[in-house]
């Protein structure tokens, strides 16, 4: 291995398997902060302490990870794990990296979703759900700001940038589960519109419609009777969409989820699933970790691993079969269309999710936590610190134990 100070031009050995597992495993552990914290602690790592990749090619790959719909921070993990042994070290390391904030996570559903958890439990539970609504709003305006300003010298594509952003968020306020249709929709009408082989792909489409439309009517039907089913089915369902279908980071989830597992299948109560969006931003390592909570609330500790274990194999697959192709993917200009469109529609959504957040809480004094979260949120990114949405969380938790302890009520 090589350390930061031995030479610059100096080869960086390939590191053993076991190495891999315990810095990967490491990074589970101190990832507090999401994406951004991850993207650091990689960087730090890789880049700058031993040297595994080029600052050129770590770059390249957080881009191609932002292409990928899924967990954009944890496919990069497993990026650059296979970038320093291969396959068999991309899998090792994406594993490593997921586990920590795994076990952390179930252990705190098995105490949530208990049949009675401690009053001092329920109180930061319900006090961290409170400011998951403003923890959103945050995560839009972090997202909004770059993806804007790649627009802004552009008259009609600032307009359309609007409307993908408005469609975005109220699909993500109205119609929760059925985003990911909206999400891929935009994307694709922004392609059309910039690219003339995505027009002319289009007409040719339009040429055979049978021989296209076909096996997706098949594939639509499957999907649809497999979910309607409810039970196991259905939680592969909502996991898969999470995994495979979301595009712009991990509070795209939340409207995906929030309907199937609240109103349609009845796993959990609208507070729970603030509780489960809150866990997913406390505990370290991926915020995506957050299906954990769905699948143990829906089928027990089977469920939660089940639910893992399907939302994450898409980035997997992504990663270990098409890093290869990454250098292409990244110039490949429709793809860039593509994102063009739904990545301003994936912003929308997640602030459009603060909505039916914020509309889950059920008792007066969280909205006071809420507005003391929203405003901490505001002060922390004037003075540029990353973690505020931990510590937004950690001090709404902190309210919502004062606050049952004073004999506020709490579900």
């Amino acid at each position: 291995m090589a350390p930061a100070d031995a030479r610059p031009d100096a080869p960086a050995a390939r590191p053993p398997l076991a190495m891999v597992a315990a810095q990967w495993t490491r990074l589970g552990c101190i990832g507090f902060g999401g994406p951004p914290a991850h993207i650091n602690l990689l960087r730090r790592l890789c880049v700058e302490r031993y040297r595994w990749l080029t600052a050129e090619e770590f770059e390249h790959g957080i881009a191609a990870a932002n292409l990928l719909p899924g967990p954009a921070s944890t496919q990069l993990t497993i990026f650059c794990a296979w970038r320093v042994r291969g396959v068999l070290g991309g899998l090792v390391g994406g594993i490593c990296f997921i586990l920590p904030g795994l076990v952390i996570i179930l252990a705190l559903a098995a105490v949530l979703l208990g049949g009675h958890p401690p009053l001092a439990v329920r109180g930061a539970a319900a006090g961290a759900g409170a400011a998951v609504a403003a923890v959103a709003v945050r995560a839009a305006s972090d997202l909004a700001v770059p993806s804007w300003n790649r627009v802004r010298a552009h008259p009609y594509r600032r307009l359309r940038w609007i409307g993908w952003l408005c469609a975005g968020g109220g699909a993500a306020a109205l119609i929760g589960p059925e985003l990911v249709l909206v999400l891929i929709g935009c994307g694709l009408i922004e392609a059309v519109i910039r690219n003339s082989s995505a027009r002319r792909a289009l007409r040719l489409k339009s040429v055979v419609p049978g021989l296209l439309a076909a096996p997706k009517t098949a594939v639509l039907a499957a999907v649809a009777g497999v979910a309607g089913a409810g039970g196991i089915g259905a939680l592969v369902w909502v996991a898969f969409k999470v995994g495979a279908l979301s595009y712009g980071g991990g509070f795209v989830i939340v409207p995906l989820m929030q309907s199937d597992a609240v109103h349609h299948y009845h796993w959990m109560t609208s507070a729970q699933f603030l509780d489960a969006v809150a866990l997913g931003q406390i505990t370290p390592g991926p915020v995506v970790l957050t299906v954990a909570v769905v699948g143990y609330a829906a089928a027990g500790l089977v469920g939660g691993l089940l639910a893992v274990a399907v939302a994450f194999a898409p980035s997997f697959l992504f990663v270990l079969g098409g890093a290869r192709h990454f250098d292409a993917l990244r110039t490949n200009r429709t793809v860039q269309a593509f994102l063009a469109g739904a990545g301003p529609a994936a912003i929308g959504a997640i602030a459009g999710s603060a909505i039916p957040l914020a509309l889950a809480l059920q008792h007066l004094w969280q909205i006071g936590v809420l507005a003391a979260a929203a405003a901490w949120l505001m002060v922390a990114r004037r003075e540029g610190d990353r973690r505020g949405v931990v510590s937004a969380l950690a001090g709404a938790a902190a309210l919502g134990v004062i606050a049952v302890f004073a004999g506020a009520p709490v579900s």
